[in-house]
């Protein structure tokens, strides 16, 4: 009983509004700081975070800077961008409120529900803004029964397009193709190629 009175009483001596978005957090623990210039909120045991569209879960997160515009989580972390309905999983995120960009780092991945596409990569940059998404190191992408595969790529979302480099290779069921670049469309699952062009198809 005592933690959650301390917790309650500490909750509201927080600010927690960044312009018209709004922000609440909860945990098994917490600790912090409000010193000027070192604001600072440690978020630890089912902890969870929500900025606004955008709810966050780890095993530690960390609050800060001025109206908790920083948010790190570490240790199995996920994520839900709900009103596109994007999933994210990592081992360390990395958000900023007031840009709405995200770094997940270690064993990540981006699951756009909407458009039927999971993607994994060692580091995922995602700009909520743009509806851009950076993957670098050992990329993986699935959607329905393509499989692309690079070390590096770009996806953009609103025109449902996917540029690869860095050895790309995509398996369109049986088939293979291969170039120094390649553009998908997600929407047709239409291939371009650029580049040292190769490619198998089977009959």
């Amino acid at each position: 009983m005592k933690i959650k009175i301390i917790f309650i009483i500490t909750l509201l001596l927080l600010p927690i509004s960044l312009s018209a978005d709004t922000f609440t957090f909860k945990a098994t623990r917490m600790s912090g700081s409000r010193a000027l210039g070192r604001e600072t909120t440690i978020l630890i045991g089912n902890a969870e975070v929500r900025s606004d569209s955008l709810l966050l879960r780890a095993d530690r997160i960390e609050i800060q800077g001025k109206d908790n515009q920083f948010i790190e989580c570490i240790g199995n972390v996920w994520g839900h961008e709900e009103d596109k309905n994007i999933l994210f999983n990592a081992d360390r995120l990395r958000y900023d409120r007031k840009q709405k960009i995200a770094n997940l780092e270690g064993n990540s991945s981006l699951e756009d529900r909407q458009n039927r596409i999971v993607t994994r990569a060692r580091f995922i940059e995602y700009n909520d803004k743009s509806e851009n998404a950076v993957f670098q190191i050992s990329v993986r992408l699935f959607k329905d029964d393509m499989v692309c595969r690079s070390e590096y790529a770009v996806y953009n979302r609103l025109d449902k397009l996917l540029d690869l480099s860095g050895f790309p290779v995509v398996f369109k069921k049986d088939d293979e193709f291969s170039a120094d670049k390649i553009r998908v469309d997600l929407d047709t699952d239409d291939v371009i190629m650029e580049g040292s062009i190769s490619g198998t198809i089977m009959n």
